[in-house]
């Protein structure tokens, strides 16, 4: 030491990355090959390499420098701009390119190209959250551009899996991103009270918007799905940024969202003031045009908050490795590997169920029972396991102490944007009342429920008796259903636990049985921390990170 030190830096763990995190993951790669995505193992290697790599650096330098919002140029001229940090590009190009976007329509109808997509999100998210949001939106449109034959172009650019950040009209792009702007000021969810209004304008199935969007995802985006006010009721609209001539389309910023997370990308409010755009879908049907996409954007939800989970508990296991208290290191500390293993039960059971789904996306095409999976446990899925993850994040945080507090240990992002995809496409109440309704009204979802838990019957009898549980309250809430109401997220928590564990034991993961014992025994512990001496911890922490 040299005089003038005052101490030597001791008992602090090495930087995380880079790190493969493909490879690490030992359960996302039981997931692909089980839900049928083994053909895309080599495009997943790639890319896991890359985002705990290049792209996970970018990640801290695309949220340290958020967007800005330019509304003029030097000379007066109005742009509706927004700049970002070249690391934002640099996610995005990379994202966009190995098909975050684009996988599951390029590939089609090759089995598994939607699993794969599912699981390129995953890790991208991990790197940053924010890049997520126009390539959810990009993906998730294309069955709606699917409506319509002029919107070809559209979607050929999307499949071509080139990222083009220029800001030029759609005949001079190599490739396409698109935004979202639904909700409205007074309305929110109830997107029936929009106000924008749509006047028809040619025989080209072009209209003029006039009105505003109090929330408008992704504004530099190519274009926008907006929902407006036609002479037919509440109807579905693409909205190009540029117009064929070259000019800007009739849409002034106001301001960009100042956010809680979420900071690499932007949303902004906006007025139409001469907007055109190009109506999809049948005038009055809005709202079931843009359900199209709530499946796949409800995926991308429970996928971004399993992403989550599982980048918090990776550095709360990477920091207890190397950190010792009391003698040795953190991780050997017997409640501390109680801790980590709860987070990693968690973790895993939000990715075999989100997983599932994307499967059963895929073969939703070929199957009608696997759609209704779809339709139901999306709502399932996404109510749960996005309210799990902020209290998840948290409990990361304090493995990591008074570090976890601090940006450099990327956490405090990780909390910041925890809470997001609970709000995003519909808050916990509009997924409760969905599930609700396709309960009463669609029986082939009721039948692709019972069969997906019928063929976890018998491997666990607390799995047993909490699905016949949960059958005593499906049928009560049908034979009363203006008593369901009130209860609903009671009844999808237990619903989303029973289903979690049907995967898992199904999948003969070696965190089944720990994850019924501490899930759905009445009653259990909430906190995490608190599984039973014996409950599984060692296999648990085994299949987290490699040393």
């Amino acid at each position: 030491m040299r005089a003038t030190d005052t101490h030597e830096v001791d008992n602090q763990p090495p930087e995380f990355a880079p790190r493969d995190l493909w490879r690490d993951d030992v359960a996302l790669r039981e997931a692909l090959a089980r839900e049928g995505g083994a053909a895309f193992e080599a495009r997943l290697a790639a890319y896991g390499a890359l985002a705990g790599g290049a792209l996970y650096a970018a990640g801290f330098d695309a949220n340290r420098d958020r967007p800005r919002l330019r509304t003029h140029d030097r000379f007066g001229h109005r742009i509706d701009s927004v700049e970002f940090h070249p690391a934002y590009h640099l996610l995005m190009d990379a994202a966009v390119s190995h098909g975050v976007a684009g996988l599951s329509w390029a590939q089609q109808p090759q089995p598994g190209a939607h699993v794969a997509r599912a699981a390129l999100s995953y890790l991208h998210h991990q790197a940053d959250a924010g890049t997520s949001c126009p390539l959810t939106m990009t993906h998730a449109a294309m069955p709606v551009l699917a409506r319509e034959p002029v919107l070809r172009q559209w979607r050929e650019k999307i499949v071509a899996m080139r990222y083009d950040p220029r800001d030029l009209p759609l005949a001079d792009k190599h490739g396409v991103t698109l935004g979202m702007g639904m909700t409205e000021k007074q309305g929110g969810s109830d997107v029936r009270a929009n106000s924008t209004r749509a006047t028809p304008d040619g025989d080209d199935g072009s209209y003029v918007l006039r009105g505003h969007k109090w929330f408008f995802s992704a504004p530099m985006s190519d274009a926008f799905l907006v929902l407006a006010q036609a002479p037919g009721g509440l109807s579905c609209f693409l909205l190009p940024r540029w117009l064929p001539d070259g000019g800007l389309n009739g849409f002034r910023l106001m301001r960009l969202k100042d956010k809680l997370g979420d900071w690499s990308n932007a949303s902004s409010e906006v007025e139409f003031y001469a907007a055109r755009a190009l109506r999809v879908g049948d005038e009055g049907r809005g709202v079931a045009t843009i359900l199209e996409m709530v499946m796949l954007t409800r995926l991308d939800c429970m996928l971004g908050s399993s992403a989550e989970m599982r980048m918090a508990l990776a550095q709360a296991l990477h920091h207890c490795r190397y950190r010792r208290a009391f003698g040795k290191p953190l991780l050997e500390q017997p409640l501390m590997r109680n801790v980590l293993a709860d987070l990693a039960i968690e973790a895993e059971a939000a990715l075999a169920l989100s997983m599932r789904v994307a499967g059963a996306v895929d073969a939703a095409p070929r199957d009608p029972g696997q759609a209704a999976f779809a339709r139901l446990v999306t709502a399932v899925g996404k109510y749960w396991i996005c309210k799990r993850t902020p209290a998840f994040v948290n409990e990361a945080q304090e493995c990591l102490g008074g570090a976890g507090y601090v940006e450099e240990s990327m956490l405090p992002r990780l909390y910041r944007q925890a809470p997001l995809n609970s709000i995003w496409e519909g808050s916990g109440n509009i997924q409760c009342l969905d599930v609700l309704r396709a309960l009463s009204r669609e029986p082939q979802v009721v039948e692709a429920l019972r069969r997906e838990l019928d063929a976890a019957r018998g491997i666990d009898p607390g799995f047993d008796a909490a699905d016949d549980a949960l059958a005593q309250r499906l049928s009560t809430a049908a034979a009363v259903p203006a008593d369901a109401e009130p209860l609903a997220r009671r009844l999808v928590e237990q619903l989303a636990l029973v289903l979690q564990a049907a995967v898992l034991l199904r999948a003969g993961s070696p965190v089944a049985a720990a994850f019924c014992n501490s899930r759905l025994a009445s009653p259990h512990a909430l906190a995490f921390g608190t599984l039973d001496i014996g409950t599984g911890i060692d296999d648990a922490l085994a299949r987290v990170l490699p040393a």
